[in-house]
């Protein structure tokens, strides 16, 4: 299953988002809010301080929630985030990037267009039944989200780290049954 540009973006932001809340925490700091842009530039109102920052900290268990939810259940999900939002959808193209649709005002809080443009990109998740490309990671030591937007759906681990650790222990088991 191929997502639009966008969506996967989205879904990305979204992991990298909730993985933050992983130990360590990767998003305690401006520096670190900083990071997060560098990687997943938002455009629209972007007031980079410590409310902002600590409205983002706040989301990360509800996106968690939401982007692990069986289908029905992320489909009531999205549906609630829908209906608390001042949605405003339009086309937009903008920074290099082509059509897409942003379904609030870009004045409106960070963390509230960041759960609206998830709750947007899991509405493709829903409707193509691809709710198994997010998963927990596949590391038994490990509580992260894995995203897994390759074409023959291979991907298990959060992260190289964890993809790494793993095949080390197999190796070291293979190793050591020879």
């Amino acid at each position: 299953m191929n997502f639009t540009d966008d969506t996967e973006e989205t879904l990305r932001a979204a992991v990298w988002l909730v993985n933050s809340a992983e130990d360590p925490d990767t998003l305690e700091t401006l520096a670190d809010y900083d990071a997060f842009f560098a990687n997943f530039p938002y455009s629209g109102r972007l007031d980079r301080d410590e409310a902002e920052l600590d409205a983002l900290r706040t989301l990360r268990p509800r996106l968690r929630t939401m982007l692990l939810a069986p289908r029905d259940e992320m489909a009531e999900h999205v549906n609630a985030a829908l209906a608390e939002a001042h949605l405003a959808p339009r086309l937009v193209r903008h920074d290099g990037v082509d059509w897409h649709l942003h379904a609030v005002a870009d004045e409106r809080p960070l963390p509230e267009r960041v759960l609206i443009e998830t709750a947007m990109a899991l509405i493709d998740v829903i409707r193509a039944d691809e709710g198994s490309r997010i998963s927990i990671c596949a590391d038994e030591t490990c509580e992260a989200l894995a995203l897994d937007l390759s074409r023959n759906r291979s991907k298990r681990f959060c992260s190289t780290t964890c993809t790494n650790r793993n095949a080390v222990a197999a190796y070291r088991a293979r190793r050591a049954s020879a």
